[in-house]
């Protein structure tokens, strides 16, 4: 059957939620997306200018629509992950994960064995996790056998083949960490009783295993066998040492997720943590590669469905930065302080430190990548056109008005190029006026450029307020490139950015990486002309010196200086020498008043 036009597709759509499919001209699907409002949500990709090339080649594409009614914005989100996950369209994020991940198995057997396995077998057997890395299963699977003696050996141990003395200890009966249960040594019952400690201890509750032994070390105390009780203490301390490594919230936060996402405009990275008393059981960060221009309203909750369903979580409730739809089984919370918003601080700095491990991952592995997405995320937070892949950035010093000086430094694609730096002796300024020396530079600086038919950068950078924002863009006007190079001032107190005619500044987060290249622009800035006046400065004092002398004026000083490059150097010359360079009667006279 023959598909009718978009636009009157659109028109039928319902103003219910659901899930829309996007087909190809070939029948192929092309994205699957839920909406609150089917017919909104929709027909917002055909009326809106959409900032990404991806967005509107996929609209380009579109030949078909279809949609899914279902009763509430939850259910929608349940099928819109199944559907991903059945036909992994090409402009959804495919929440996937290729690794296998570790579990701890407590085994169905008499007398069970514990240990790690990446399988899980329908065999009645036990399974703990799964855990997000096999080195997380061993710390805990060690700190059990430091607690409770356990068999390793695969005996049958079967009640009639231990009365028949089938079995023999072996090396571990006699090392202490076995009980030896094959020869009848431990009697099943309080085997039994430690495997049920340990159930608790991989959920995360110490408190059984503690009340035990303290009950059992002051029993021991009582009966003066305190060897016996001083090996139990042991055993305690080891447990508590490793509750108060692991405790991070009240030990009565028990059985919940958390969830916590930080993103930039190509990735976003959700963190998920489960909490059993107060302990951290579990905690992995889900890399999302974003396709369209998905926010985080968006694929969070896309990522907690599919993270509980990787991970098997019962929880019955979830932390969140904020707000999401969510099965109506499950129950979201959005702590605002408290132990509750501690947690969530802590899932959003493991995705925030996750994130930044990538990010020097990708410097050295993939350098592109790297600068491509800074230039993405300078462009989002400083609100440009273009990427800012040239930038230049102006920085005045004097002291007094002496020497007045102007630095230029340029990065490109995020990092210095030292041979474009440019130094500015100021000329037309008399006395110290910031404003002014730094219209006059920018002023020659960019018509230089013009006259030479040089490129000019995506974005001027200006160290300081309103004022010398104000004074740069006089001069951009008066060359007739005003609007046509973005420009912003950075004032160093509080690191406020300015917008040309925006009275309030732009506060970036500290951690910000477009906050950190303009902090670096701003201080390469400072540190050239700080150098550039030192040596101006110094040279003039070195000239001062010299024109001391009755009978040296300007000129001889600086051909002294050129011939000597210092006053050090001129004094250890000898009569010949300064002879060759200013003449007999001029030597005398430096070559005495030196050396007075």
């Amino acid at each position: 059957m023959e598909q009718p036009p978009i636009a009157i597709q659109l028109k039928t759509l319902p103003e219910s939620p659901g899930v829309y499919q996007f087909f190809d001209a070939e029948g192929k699907i092309l994205y699957v997306g839920k909406a609150k409002n089917l017919k909104k949500r929709v027909s917002s990709y055909f009326t809106k200018t959409h900032d990404t090339g991806k967005t509107r080649v996929l609209v380009r594409k579109i030949r078909a629509v279809r949609h899914i009614v279902v009763p509430t914005e939850s259910d929608a989100l349940l099928l819109e992950n199944n559907l991903i996950k059945e036909h992994q369209p090409r402009y959804n994020v495919l929440l996937r994960d290729d690794k296998t991940y570790p579990w701890l198995c407590i085994k169905n057997e008499r007398f069970p064995r514990i240990f790690p396995t990446r399988k899980r077998l329908r065999d009645g057997s036990e399974y703990f996790g799964p855990f997000t890395q096999m080195r997380t299963v061993r710390t805990l699977l060690d700190l059990i056998k430091s607690v409770y003696p356990l068999r390793t050996c695969n005996y049958d141990l079967s009640a009639e083949k231990i009365q028949a003395g089938k079995y023999k200890r072996c090396l571990e009966y006699h090392l202490g960490n076995c009980l030896g249960p094959c020869e009848g040594l431990q009697d099943e019952a309080s085997y039994t009783r430690a495997i049920g400690d340990i159930r608790e201890i991989v959920k995360g509750n110490f408190g059984h295993s503690l009340r035990y032994f303290k009950h059992h070390m002051q029993q021991l105390a009582a009966e003066m066998r305190y060897e016996e009780a001083q090996q139990v203490k042991e055993k305690i301390d080891i447990l508590e040492n490793y509750q108060a490594k692991s405790a991070v919230v009240h030990p009565g936060i028990s059985d919940v997720d958390v969830f916590s996402i930080v993103s930039d405009p190509s990735h976003a990275y959700v963190n998920y943590m489960q909490i059993s008393h107060g302990l951290v059981v579990r905690s992995h960060t889900l890399e999302i590669k974003k396709k369209l221009e998905e926010t985080d309203e968006e694929l969070l909750p896309l990522a907690v469905v599919s993270l509980r369903e990787r991970f098997e979580s019962a929880s019955r409730e979830v932390y969140l930065p904020f707000g999401v739809p969510l099965p109506e089984s499950v129950k979201v919370t959005v702590p605002k302080q408290g132990d509750k918003r501690k947690i969530v601080v802590l899932s959003e700095n493991n995705a925030r430190l996750y994130r930044q491990e990538r990010f020097k991952q990708i410097r050295i592995t993939d350098p592109d990548r790297h600068v491509k997405r800074l230039m993405e995320q300078m462009k989002k937070d400083l609100r440009l056109p273009v990427e800012p892949r040239h930038i230049e950035c102006f920085d005045n010093s004097n002291i007094q008005g002496s020497s007045p000086v102007a630095a230029c430094v340029v990065f490109r694609d995020g990092k210095p190029a030292k041979k474009d730096y440019r130094h500015f002796n100021i000329k037309t300024v008399e006395g110290p006026d910031d404003f002014a020396s730094m219209a006059e530079v920018v002023f020659r600086r960019y018509r230089r450029m013009l006259d030479q038919d040089e490129p000019l950068p995506q974005l001027i950078v200006i160290d300081g307020g309103k004022g010398q924002l104000s004074a740069a863009l006089k001069s951009l006007e008066q060359l007739g490139l005003r609007g046509k190079i973005a420009i912003v001032g950075i004032a160093k107190r509080l690191e406020e950015i300015y917008f040309p005619e925006d009275p309030i500044p732009l506060y970036l987060d500290k951690k910000s990486e477009s906050l950190k290249v303009i902090q670096q622009l701003r201080n390469e800035a400072h540190r050239f002309g700080i150098t550039h006046h030192r040596n101006r400065r110094s040279k003039a004092a070195i000239s001062s010196a010299l024109e001391e002398i009755d009978g040296v004026g300007e000129q001889t000083a600086r051909e002294l200086l050129r011939r000597f490059k210092s006053v050090k150097r001129v004094r250890a010359a000898s009569l010949e020498e300064l002879a060759e360079a200013i003449g007999p009667a001029k030597a005398r006279k430096v070559y005495d008043s030196l050396r007075e």
